[in-house]
């Protein structure tokens, strides 16, 4: 459980820096701020999943609460930025608390003796949210709740330029855009825009900071005595969810029976889509992507005991498959093959899977097409995927492309192509030849033996040509199950010193040339820093698992890093410079899967 007091929800440096999400298990969220600030265009109480977790939509942005008191004085409870900085209104000074109890959020205003609280959840398997308001103490009080609205893509806004949303009246609420419905007591017609909402985060990294919202009318209802509640609930599809309380009481069941913290962190990237179980790689603007799925999978599924469902997605990633490669994604609209290392990451996931369970069935059903990813791979296949005869290591390289997990480019230039044989992407291969029991394993294995220690007293990044950088791919050298070389606790003392951070391993070490300590600005900042010292908590597996091997325990910090950032879960990234500021998705599907691996090895 995570609290929070006044003095954190009521400055907006602290509690607008915290992130709560609740997942509805299909891709779409409930998502704000401790503070209640809406700080990002992602933020909002109802986030539908269009099929996939890549087409999202903002429906209900915001319910806003005004509390009129036994006095007659109204107080407003919402806060919000507009576009000339102004913060009005201010409830955000009036809160008491905030608590995240069983992965649910609980909001408590005080206003003298009066004290209400809010709590919301989401309903697994429905895009549908419920917002429970409850009178603690005080009173008799009227609230009414004001609900703005949009029907917009997550990743962009929506204007007073353009025509506004269709709001229809129906019992007991409205529906927009025939979109979504909006239920609650005592419905009163609103009918305008508010404009210039502004969010500060979208503002920081570059992008538009500011949309509009249509008011669209506002809900009444009287609390009398303490104990009273007053609910509203939000659905995209299907029928009506149950009362909102019982919403509540269901979901607090379901985040009761997980057995950790993490392992409730975990349940967020888990979803269920129409084509079978897949992955969101992270909230809130990442849907599913080849590489992150693959690479989480023994966190996300086998550490929590969702083999049968792992299973069912590993048989459906299967059927991608084309050329030998896995496919990356579809969040850019087409289906996409560009990387050395998500296939490979495929037949990692699938080797767990079947050591941990002794799902011999699926080994069998998949043996011929893992056989055929390998063939590929030795052939050639693209981007200049191919192994060198004359070694049996796998090169990778293609101009403008980025194939490794280093993949971003500023202003559309890779910034760390890594052509060549990347020390990473032949641990992972060795790794596949491995678990395919593949001939040429014997070969490779003793090639990148020879070829990848560098004088440098740690291994090269690249080889063909070399780059002796010291990043911390190479860990997969010495962390994966089939790995190529014995962990060297020299060489891992020396990684340590250089790149671990309380939050993770730094993607290249201070000092060395191109290293950026700070991951902050425009898209083009950011990616540039991306993979050149800013920090990733998934790291913390692979450095794990090789001091493991050697019989060392790695004291982990991440506990702490549970309340800082997206509250219960496990940033993306973090910079490179101390302290070490938490950045990118405050929710990320491979930092929580590989610290939960860790911790139960």
């Amino acid at each position: 459980m995570a609290t929070f007091g006044s003095q954190t929800c009521g400055r907006l440096d602290e509690g607008a820096t915290r992130e709560w999400l609740v997942p509805d298990g299909l891709g779409g969220y409930a998502m704000g701020t401790v503070s209640g600030l809406r700080t990002r265009r992602y933020h909002g109480l109802l986030v539908v999943a269009g099929g996939t977790p890549a087409r999202r939509h903002l429906g209900l942005a915001s319910l806003d609460p005004v509390l009129t008191l036994p006095s007659g004085v109204s107080v407003r409870l919402a806060t919000h930025e507009w576009a000339d900085g102004t913060i009005a209104p201010r409830g955000h000074e009036l809160l008491a608390g905030f608590e995240l109890v069983d992965g649910l959020p609980r909001w408590r205003w005080r206003i003298g003796d009066v004290v209400l609280e809010r709590e919301i959840a989401t309903v697994h398997g429905q895009p549908a949210v419920a917002v429970v308001h409850r009178l603690l103490s005080g009173g008799p009080v009227e609230l009414s709740l004001e609900a703005l609205c949009t029907w917009r893509d997550v990743h962009g806004e929506r204007t007073a330029g353009g025509p506004p949303p269709s709001v229809e009246a129906v019992d007991g609420g409205f529906t927009v855009d025939r979109a979504y419905r909006v239920r609650g007591p005592g419905f009163r017609r609103g009918g305008e825009w508010w404009r210039g909402v502004r969010h500060r985060e979208e503002a920081a990294r570059g992008l538009t900071p500011t949309e509009d919202l249509w008011y669209a009318g506002s809900f009444h209802a009287s609390l009398r005595s303490p104990g009273d509640t007053v609910s509203v609930d939000a659905w995209a599809a299907g029928e009506p969810p149950p009362p909102a309380v019982e919403v509540v009481g269901a979901a607090r069941a379901r985040n009761r029976k997980f057995s950790s913290a993490l392992a409730l962190a975990a349940d967020a990237f888990v979803v269920r889509t129409p084509a079978g179980p897949d992955v969101v790689a992270g909230y809130p603007w990442f849907g599913a992507w080849g590489r992150d799925t693959m690479l989480s999978y023994e966190g996300l599924f086998l550490s929590t005991g969702r083999a049968e469902e792992g299973r069912e997605l590993l048989s459906a990633y299967g059927e991608t498959l084309s050329e030998g490669m896995l496919a990356n994604t579809a969040d850019t609209g087409g289906v996409e093959y560009n990387t050395a290392d998500g296939t490979l990451w495929f037949l990692h996931a699938v080797d767990r899977h079947v050591a941990l369970t002794g799902d011999t069935d699926l080994a069998a059903s998949l043996r011929p097409d893992l056989l055929e990813v390998i063939s590929h791979h030795v052939r050639g296949t693209r981007y200049g995927i191919r192994v060198d005869p004359a070694d049996g290591l796998l090169c990778q390289g293609s101009p403008g492309q980025a194939l490794t997990w280093m993949d971003a480019r500023a202003d559309g230039v890779p910034v760390t192509p890594r052509a060549g044989k990347a020390v990473d992407i032949n641990a992972l291969w060795v790794n596949a030849l491995a678990t395919v029991g593949h001939p040429l394993h014997d070969t490779a294995r003793a090639a990148f033996a020879s070829r990848f220690p560098a004088p440098s007293g740690w291994l090269y990044d690249v080889v063909d040509p070399d780059d002796a950088t010291l990043r911390p791919n190479q860990l997969l050298a010495w962390s994966l199950p089939h790995a190529p070389l014995t962990p060297d606790p020299e060489v891992l003392s020396r990684i340590g010193a250089a790149l671990l951070t309380p939050l993770g391993l730094r993607s290249q070490a201070p000092g060395s040339p191109g290293y950026q300590g700070a991951h902050r600005g425009t898209p083009a900042s950011r990616d540039t820093a991306y993979h050149t010292g800013t920090v990733w908590p998934w790291l913390l597996g692979p450095y794990a698992t090789a001091w493991h091997r050697l019989g060392v325990e790695v004291v982990v910090d991440i506990d702490a890093h549970l309340n800082e950032y997206g509250v219960g879960s496990i940033s993306e990234t973090a910079e490179g410079d101390a302290p070490h500021v938490a950045t990118g998705c405050p929710f990320q599907a491979w930092s929580v899967a590989e610290v939960l691996r860790a911790s139960r090895l």
